[in-house]
């Protein structure tokens, strides 16, 4: 430890590039030193496509359920959903705020702190995937089902049912 700054010596000494880490696809471990293939450095892997599935699934449905609670503008979704999908969430979501404010004491209490607890993904076909997923509410559980399909640039919902 230096008297004068107060920082290891070992921490401020100058790193080499033998010593400097590298990321190489497919390992677990970085390794060190150059790249010694000379077709240059390999492709980055794609996520697996189920498990690429199940976080889409996992985000469309959370921010659906906070669409609901009325915490989150429903045009964020408009990329993510089909346009018959997002149509009959904006109602749901105007049918919801209409009940909260009720007399019902429950009613203001729906769709708050919602976490989604699991997602699941099957695979129907090359372009079609079907998922669904546990959401943890204040006051219940809900099961949600989602249908997605793939678009030209991304995966849309195309089906989306929140018990």
């Amino acid at each position: 430890m230096s008297a004068l700054t107060g920082t290891n010596a070992a921490a401020a000494a100058p790193v080499s590039p033998a010593q400097t880490l590298r990321l190489v696809p497919g390992t677990a471990t970085p390794a060190t030193g150059p790249d010694i293939r000379s077709d240059g450095p390999a492709p980055l892997r794609l996520l697996d496509e189920s498990r690429e599935i199940a976080m889409i699934a996992r985000s469309t449905v959370q921010a659906a359920i906070e669409v609901l609670a009325g915490t989150r503008p429903v045009q964020q979704l408009a990329r993510r959903l089909d346009p018959r999908c997002l149509a009959a969430l904006q109602h749901r979501a105007a049918l919801t705020r209409r009940v909260a404010s009720g007399s019902s004491p429950t009613a203001g209490r729906l769709h708050r702190n919602p976490s989604v607890r699991s997602v699941r993904a099957c695979r129907v076909s090359e372009d079609v995937y079907e998922a669904s997923a546990v959401v943890l509410e204040e006051l219940r559980v809900r099961a949600v089902a989602l249908r997605l399909e793939r678009g030209k640039l991304a995966w849309r919902v195309t089906v989306l049912e929140i018990g």
